[in-house]
């Protein structure tokens, strides 16, 4: 019989021929992730009062990411109990201050298609754009999985969203996510697997995928899920890892989805969405353009290297508006590296852009490039409900890296298109 994408990832794990939707299964987890605000502070106590251990050090992966670098007291001894941790679980896949949980784990080459894996942080679906089923759970959950090697799911339906056609100078994944954030809503993947098919999809670069996947968050769904292919298989490669058997592994044409929606990518316009909710998109045209005191290029789903060199697109022989200030956090080392190396951080400093260290940074609230009481902050970001970039009063918008980079040059939201408009583009 056939099934979806979701589907037969799950019964894999689950060990058994088939799932159907809304059954429960318990499932052997391949991989789980825990960083250092959601992992080793709060499972800590829960595996010493049973005094055990990790069930398998070589499956779990830590990364230090969110209290990085320690800025107080209370956040290096954070930091300090997570690598004491890793240590006494003889954790050797830990990431200290390497940058971005959701960027590291793809990039050192951990994730392959048909795994299941189980993240400590809500924006763990980012791994479905190498064909895995990845999802976030608290820590109570994570402690039974460090535990046990297990979890239980619900299994879902699948929601197919199928874009086709080519993306326009300037529209990149993020417009396409903010697009269906508008249509559907936060609550339109209904904790269900969305699937993200089409020609459109299978153009797509990994870290552009990557932020499709992230972002399924924003609808409210589980898992975002891209069948692999040799773009897939090429990444994972260049990354040290192996795509392994499942390679290849789609969802069944006739498979049974709850809906199916269609959206067509000639069409798309930069978005732009104003606070405090990723749904309150719309085309940048249809936007006020309202005054911004900083640009933000940041995050899991806005700093990749990628990002970087579409906002470097826009600001290469331009300057920054003297009213507004540019942070940019590079998502990892890495990618600070490599931003180094073919210029790409040289047209954004060049410009005035003032590099943050890689990490979650502004993002979640944290360290460098809060905001204060009034201020507003047209961000890179994957949210922008109200305080969580700083004080309750800060007004946050968001959009792509092109679109954050044209309103840091005009120091008010504006169309990055006219600034592209010798069609260089990254």
């Amino acid at each position: 019989m056939s099934a979806t994408l979701a589907e037969k990832i799950i019964a894999k794990a689950a060990g058994v021929a088939r799932v159907r939707p809304g059954e429960i299964v318990t499932c052997k987890v391949d991989l789980a992730m825990i960083h250092d605000s959601g992992g080793p502070r709060r499972v800590k106590p829960l595996l010493d009062r049973l005094g055990v251990k990790v069930w398998d050090p070589t499956r779990v992966v830590v990364v230090s990411d969110h209290y990085v670098p320690a800025v107080d007291a209370e956040s290096a001894a954070i930091l300090k109990l997570t690598r004491e941790w890793v240590r006494d679980q003889e954790i050797e896949s830990f990431y200290d201050q390497q940058g971005i949980c959701h960027v590291v784990v793809p990039e050192r080459g951990h994730l392959r298609p048909g795994m299941f894996v189980v993240g400590g942080d809500s924006h763990s679906p980012t791994g479905g754009a190498f064909g895995t089923y990845m999802f976030g759970v608290g820590a109570t959950d994570m402690a039974g999985v460090l535990i046990t090697g297990e979890t239980w799911i619900r299994v879902p339906e699948t929601i197919r969203l199928e874009w086709s056609g080519n993306l326009g100078i300037g529209v990149s994944a993020k417009d396409m996510m903010l697009k269906l954030c508008a249509t559907l809503g936060m609550d339109g993947g209904d904790y269900q697997a969305v699937e993200y098919t089409g020609d459109t999809i299978a153009g797509l670069s990994m870290p552009e995928r990557m932020t499709l996947s992230n972002m399924a968050a924003e609808l409210g769904a589980q898992a975002g899920l891209i069948a692999s292919d040799a773009t897939t298989a090429d990444y994972i490669r260049s990354a040290g890892g192996d795509p392994g058997p499942d390679l290849g592994m789609q969802g069944d044409a006739d498979a049974s989805c709850r809906a199916v929606h269609a959206f067509d990518a000639n069409a798309l316009e930069p978005q732009v969405a104003a606070p405090d909710s990723p749904a309150n998109a719309a085309s940048v045209g249809e936007v006020e353009a309202a005054p911004v005191e900083q640009c933000y290029i940041g995050a899991c789903t806005g700093a990749k290297l990628v990002d970087l060199r579409m906002a470097a697109a826009v600001l290469k022989g331009r300057k920054v508006a003297a009213t507004t200030r540019l942070m940019i956090a590079p998502a990892s080392t890495r990618t600070t590296a490599a931003a180094a190396a073919d210029g790409t951080l040289a047209a954004l400093t060049e410009a005035g852009a003032i590099l943050l260290p890689s990490g979650c940074g502004a993002c979640a609230g944290y360290g460098a490039g809060v905001l204060a009481e009034g201020e507003t902050c047209m961000a890179s970001t994957a949210r922008n409900f109200k305080g969580r970039m700083g004080a309750r009063s800060s007004k946050v918008y968001l959009g792509s890296p092109y679109s954050v980079a044209a309103a840091a040059v005009h120091g008010h939201i504006a169309d990055p298109r006219p600034l592209l408009a010798d069609g260089e583009a990254a």
